[in-house]
């Protein structure tokens, strides 16, 4: 059986594209993903392509905001089809974003910190164009071309370009010698049966899973951090919106938009909301929720909606503050390189700067691993709203 130049655990966003670009480089990849495809950050993730605006709204230009800045023009490329991987096949769910502000003179300061420094532009929306959702905020509303995407559609784009070198397993062993991985012992989900794999390179992209596959491996585990969030979901008969409320330096809500039904939409909603909603409990956090979103949102009736909470983590490389990276994070270890794309943007940059940490394949060539036929592909994760869970109806009453 031939052995992958690069065996990628982990089939989020940072894997797949990864694994596109591997195998776009010559390299013979294989991925392994224990459940579905994106479950965890990637398919939470609001899918915008921060440009880095939010990171600016102090009227300073930050590191995270000049890491990101480029990111928007890439992805558009890439959505276009005019550049590689192709994605001409997602959905993207807005071609642009809206940033909207309180009536504060703390908000007014921070929409001026909007537009330092940014590769994005940045635009006034009069009084009758703005969304629906936006028709009653007291304050200035902006135009940001950042796209929003659906990530479900993101996952499945990527995977179908690389189905043949993709597969559902456990990784049940690794063999280590003098901090070289030799060998990784992949075992199937649904038949039982394992097969030994000797790649040359071993790729940590599983997100908070990285620090269990690390200490497997008996790699230091100080390298990870966790913030968490607690994400509020919206249901009901609202209109779509896709953008942020600013209040001086921080983002009061996210909101991004999906469509299930005639005249039925779902919120996902994220920000300093989801942030002060980790000490809450669900029936807490929608209540805080329903209250900001009315004050933030005065044109929106949510009379009528349902509401829902979900707990994530997001994993990240570890800083010295424990504060939020301002970049992609890679670290190696021998043969093994751990990873963190920090933000749904840059994946592709993550994808690069694993490239610059490999070796050249040995023998140029496009092959994956050979892996039985009836060994189970990871299926695509469901995004948050279509999980089964409890939804409270009239909260707002």
């Amino acid at each position: 059986m031939p052995n992958p130049d690069v065996l990628i655990i982990g089939g989020g966003g940072a894997g797949l594209w990864l694994l596109d670009e591997l195998r776009r480089g010559g390299y013979s990849a294989l991925l392994v993903e224990r459940d579905a495809l994106g479950a965890g950050q990637t398919i939470a993730a609001q899918g915008i392509i921060h440009g880095g605006l939010k990171y600016t709204l102090d009227g300073a230009l930050h590191s995270s905001a000049r890491a990101i800045r480029e990111m928007p023009a890439l992805w558009r490329s890439c959505l276009s089809g005019d550049c590689q991987p192709d994605l001409s096949a997602v959905t993207v769910s807005s071609d642009r974003c809206h940033l909207w502000r309180t009536s504060s003179i703390l908000s007014q300061a921070g929409m001026v910190g909007a537009r330092v420094g940014l590769r994005s532009q940045v635009a006034a929306v009069s009084t009758g164009d703005r969304p629906e959702a936006l028709t009653r905020c007291p304050g200035d509303v902006f135009s940001i071309d950042e796209p929003v995407i659906d990530t479900g559609s993101l996952i499945r784009a990527l995977a179908d370009r690389n189905s043949t070198s993709m597969v559902r397993a456990d990784v049940a062993d690794f063999r280590v010698k003098h901090g070289h991985v030799e060998s990784v012992t992949i075992r199937s989900a649904t038949r039982g049966d394992a097969i030994e794999l000797q790649p040359r390179h071993v790729v940590l992209t599983a997100g908070a899973g990285n620090a269990a596959i690390r200490a497997a491996i008996g790699l230091p585990g100080n390298v990870m951090q966790r913030r968490p969030l607690h994400m509020v979901m919206v249901r009901g008969p609202l209109p779509p919106l896709f953008g942020h409320c600013v209040d001086a330096a921080r983002t009061r809500v996210t909101i991004t938009s999906a469509l299930y039904g005639p005249n039925r939409c779902v919120w996902h909603v994220g920000g300093q909301i989801a942030e002060d909603g980790v000490g809450l409990t669900t029936d807490e956090l929608i209540r805080r929720a329903a209250r900001e979103l009315q004050s933030v949102l005065p044109a929106v009736d949510l009379s009528e909606c349902e509401w829902a909470t979900y707990r994530i983590d997001r994993a990240e490389g570890r800083t010295p503050d424990d504060g939020r990276p301002s970049g992609p994070q890679v670290v190696v270890d021998g043969n093994v390189i751990t990873a963190w794309p920090t933000k749904l943007a840059l994946v592709p940059e993550l994808a690069k700067l694993i490239v610059d940490a490999l070796a050249p394949p040995a023998v140029p060539r496009d092959e994956p691993a050979v892996i039985p036929d009836d060994w189970p592909r990871p299926d695509v994760a469901l995004p948050p709203w279509e999980v089964p869970q409890a939804w409270v109806r009239a909260i707002c009453r």
